[in-house]
């Protein structure tokens, strides 16, 4: 196969409240012909033979599936590291009553937690319902009441302070599409290019929530990484996932520069068709499961109680 032509990257325009955000490119079809059409998710999900995530009747059958998936969200994040003393926080809206969500009380290690222990939170930041250590880290109520009133269709956001996402986002710059897994990503992630200290205010939880819009996953200048998604599962591994592009840009990017060149690009037509792939809603959802599945193995299903 002949080598693709490198393309220049994307400038970047400023945006409302100093964010920067990628600026309109034109498509670069760099073998010269029109990208097929991908299959649609139902055609994955067929030629995958599986059903998608799971649909309830009863609201509150669901409730109790998605504490004890949500239980499980935080053993992977303990097990990956994301944890960094109290910090970090992944919400899930409330199918009873979605005007609210659970979220991890402040100060329980993520490695230990179960679907009691969670808490339910009003979007007045008021503990409704949950296991004995009512307490809420203000700034997670601050971040994700944000998001999930500015976006309906997330059922789940995730923020943690992980080691190569922390130290990727004092760079101040987007992540380049230079491997298969970070088209995941492609046109789907935002800088939120200010740092205001630990997020304890209303509006600079809803600057970040407008400056996410429609996407995936957000760099946090000088603070880390945030993903959301229509499951638990997905948001999860969109931040597993996004770490890890972090890491490989970084190497990367230093082994590069010790030979004085600089990485190579994949292009706009590739990087796009490659996304219908990898990063859609179900594909997010399903690259999770080895993730959860090892949980469940691991804890014996504790993690449910």
């Amino acid at each position: 196969m002949a080598p693709s032509a490198t393309p220049t990257p994307a400038p970047l325009a400023p945006a409302t409240n100093g964010h920067v955000v990628p600026a309109s490119k034109p498509a670069l079809l760099n073998r010269g012909v029109p990208a097929p059409s991908p299959p649609s998710a139902e055609a994955q999900a067929k030629a995958l033979g599986i059903a998608g995530p799971p649909r309830f009747d009863d609201k509150h059958e669901e409730r109790a599936y998605l504490k004890g998936r949500l239980a499980a969200a935080f053993r992977v994040f303990g097990k990956y590291g994301f944890d960094e003393g109290v910090a970090g926080h992944i919400t899930v809206r409330d199918p009873v009553d979605p005007s609210t969500f659970w979220v991890n009380p402040f100060g329980v290690a993520f490695s230990l937690i179960k679907a009691s222990d969670l808490i339910q939170v009003n979007h007045e930041g008021k503990v409704v319902d949950g296991g004995p250590v009512r307490v809420l880290n203000k700034a997670a109520f601050m971040i994700h009441s944000a998001i999930h009133t500015a976006r309906p269709d997330v059922m789940c956001a995730a923020h943690s302070h992980s080691l190569y996402g922390r130290a990727f986002c004092t760079l101040g710059r987007p992540l380049d599409i230079i491997t298969q897994d970070s088209c995941a990503f492609y046109e789907d992630l935002v800088l939120y290019s200010s740092f205001n200290g630990i997020v304890l205010a209303e509006q600079e939880g809803r600057d970040i929530a407008a400056c996410l819009g429609r996407k995936k996953a957000a760099l946090l200048q000088n603070h880390g990484l945030l993903t959301v998604g229509a499951t638990i599962e997905a948001a999860v591994f969109w931040f597993v996932s996004l770490e890890k592009c972090c890491h490989a840009q970084l190497l990367a990017d230093a082994a590069a520069a010790g030979r004085g060149r600089e990485t190579l690009k994949i292009g706009d037509a590739e990087a796009a068709y490659t996304w219908e792939t990898v990063g859609t809603e179900l594909a997010g959802w399903f690259s999770a499961k080895p993730m959860f599945d090892v949980v469940e193995r691991e804890t014996g299903g504790e993690h449910l109680n």
